[in-house]
């Protein structure tokens, strides 16, 4: 078990529950980063008393340096204040729990300090996952997974001796609000229905991934990072219940599944305690209160961002950025009211389709120009 914890984003839906996790294990806090919800920032120095907190937000944090002025904790700002906070030195465990591909630096930093991720942020491995799993490997740093589906996978994974045992990942999504939906009965959808999960409690943006299904299309390219395993070797299965998280098939056609009510704090707290396993935050499993249990095909005629992720994984290179910069900007386009629900993934498909093959490393300048290229491109589509 890791006994001290720096918190990447602690004060969005993945960070506070985590907090919640180390609050019934009892671990210790020792640095935390988020971007400027400085009022939840304060109860959460005042309860956890970390030596470092940073504030991206530059105002946000010379409020919350006079606000914590009688404590010990040193408030320090802007990229740079993140970056020191994803490496302080007194961390076991950093878990990056940042929205979007601002996770991705503090990720590598966390590495170059030779520091164990557990990872909420999927965006690091959507955009830089052929860097991140190089640095990875060469510093010796372990990168567990928090998303309940990764979380699945790994676990169904333990005991597994050799890659080619396994002969398929199957990653189940609820299918989000608009399960069984086709086109033309979502093209007037509005924020308010998109943000209406019927199964987990998230943060903005991955609700309205989910509703768009880019949130599995995402998984897809993280799960291959992780997990080694080709695009041809991951199939989605929509479960509208959320009990079985994901699961296993090897090659005897045996297949793990893990199974749990629908509460993050598992695999979080997973990701805390692994190899060991500590008493659950959350209720028991009962299977019979929940009846049978459902499973079908994804529709992606209706659903193109996840037929885009899979475009993107099987190009490689920078296809998988650039799919996560589209996605990144017409997200809140579309919560603004600018673009239609459709036309997310719509102009994600296209950013795919339109990005030219190329020899270019994956290197950290050339993720960051992929990633403005992507966003440029649905920025003057529209």
């Amino acid at each position: 078990m890791k006994h001290c914890l720096t918190i990447l984003g602690s004060t969005g839906s993945i960070g506070t529950q985590t907090l919640d996790v180390v609050r019934k294990l009892g671990l210790s806090v020792c640095a935390l980063a988020a971007n400027r919800n400085i009022s939840l920032l304060e109860n959460q120095i005042r309860e956890f008393k970390p030596q470092l907190v940073a504030v991206f937000d530059l105002d946000a944090a010379k409020q919350l340096r006079i606000a914590v002025a009688d404590t010990k904790t040193r408030v320090v700002q802007g990229k740079e204040g993140v970056l020191e906070a994803a490496s302080y030195a007194a961390s076991d465990l950093v878990c990056n729990a940042l929205v979007g591909l601002a996770g991705l630096e503090p990720t590598l930093a966390a590495i170059h300090a030779c520091k164990d991720i557990a990872l909420a942020n999927k965006e690091t491995l959507v955009a830089g996952g052929a860097l991140v799993k190089k640095e990875a490997r060469k510093q010796g740093v372990t990168v567990y997974p928090v998303d309940s589906e990764h979380s699945a996978i790994f676990q169904c994974l333990q005991g597994c001796r050799r890659t080619q045992e396994v002969r398929r990942l199957l990653l189940t999504a609820s299918g989000g609000p608009f399960f069984g939906k086709k086109r033309g009965e979502l093209t007037c959808v509005t924020p308010e229905q998109a943000l209406r999960h019927p199964n987990w409690s998230m943060g903005a943006k991955v609700t309205i991934d989910s509703a768009t299904m880019m949130n599995k299309g995402l998984e897809i390219i993280e799960a291959s990072w992780l997990f080694d395993v080709p695009a041809d070797r991951i199939d989605v299965l929509v479960h509208r219940e959320s009990i079985v998280h994901s699961m296993v098939e090897y090659a005897d056609f045996s297949v793990i599944a893990q199974l749990g009510v629908p509460d993050m704090r598992i695999p979080i707290q997973y990701a805390v305690t692994y190899p060991e396993r500590e008493p659950s935050p959350v209720e028991q499993l009962d299977l019979i209160r929940c009846g049978s249990l459902s499973f079908c095909a994804p529709d992606e005629e209706t659903f193109v961002c996840l037929r885009a992720a899979k475009t993107a994984l099987k190009r490689g290179g920078l296809a998988p950025t650039v799919l996560n910069g589209a996605n990144e900007a017409a997200v809140p386009l579309f919560l603004q009211g600018k673009i239609s629900f459709l036309e997310i993934g719509d102009l994600v498909a296209q950013a795919v389709a339109g990005e030219k093959e190329d020899s270019k490393p994956v290197t950290l300048e050339n993720i960051l120009e992929a990633d403005a290229r992507a966003r440029r491109f649905v920025l003057e589509a529209i």
